[in-house]
């Protein structure tokens, strides 16, 4: 049986699939928030196809900041490379020094109008959050493991991939969660420089004083962001169960 914070999550899944595949039933809704004569419903394009190009964008660059972050955090957790922490750190602060408005001004004169400036933008945003918790899962690994692991003669890069990895992966997947819930919302400021995400939606809706558009494509990121982080932080409770972390 459901359980009601589910079944609420259930519900929310399902209203958001029949809005992106049929708005106009949600028109009475929001027929309120226009001027007359105005479209309630946004229609310069797709909404199921801007989202699909959305969450395109948010992965792609959650991939690409999930595979650097974590190779940075392996190499500073080793002996040969613990020097590296300060300068890792200072890489990984770089997104969270530049605002993303300021990435992409800096973006578009080198890699042009589209979606590669976003990309970079969301990709640098996106470090910080997945280094720091994979450095905090490597680093705070059970001693009595770590040692019987080197007990039974394995060499370090079998603990890594056997032991270290397995056991830090549920506070490594809480970094890649919050990195993606902010990379959701923040992918929207794309369409200023003419990526194909929500953001289109939101820009449409403020140059045409039309409050509906606004609305739908503020509340597809938001429940797409809850319904993500809520799938994302079930599979770490899972993935630490396991563990026992």
């Amino acid at each position: 049986m459901l359980r009601l914070p589910n079944l609420i999550r259930l519900l929310a899944f399902a209203v958001l699939i029949a809005f992106l595949t049929q708005p106009q039933w949600f028109e009475p809704l929001l027929r309120p928030l226009v001027q007359q004569n105005a479209p309630a419903i946004y229609n310069q394009g797709s909404l199921l196809q801007l989202t699909l190009l959305h969450l395109r964008t948010v992965a792609i660059a959650t991939a690409g900041a999930t595979v650097v972050a974590l190779a940075l955090a392996i190499l500073v957790t080793r002996p040969s490379g613990a020097e590296f922490l300060p300068l890792s750190r200072s890489l990984v602060n770089i997104g969270q020094t530049f605002p993303p408005v300021a990435v992409l001004a800096l973006a578009v004169p080198i890699f042009g109008f589209g979606e590669k400036p976003t990309l970079i933008a969301l990709f640098l945003y996106g470090l910080l959050p997945i280094f720091e918790n994979a450095l905090t899962g490597l680093t705070t690994l059970p001693p009595a493991i770590m040692e019987a692991a080197r007990g039974t003669g394995m060499t370090g890069r079998q603990r890594l991939m056997k032991v270290e990895l397995p056991l830090a992966m549920p506070v490594i997947l809480a970094g890649i969660r919050l990195s993606v819930v902010i990379s959701l919302a923040t992918a929207t400021i794309g369409s200023t420089v003419a990526a194909r995400t929500l953001g289109e939606v939101i820009i449409a809706g403020l140059q045409s004083n039309n409050l509906a558009f606004v609305v739908q494509g503020g509340l597809i990121v938001a429940v797409l962001a809850v319904l993500i982080h809520d799938g994302l932080q079930a599979a770490e409770r899972r993935l630490g169960s396991r563990v026992g972390r």
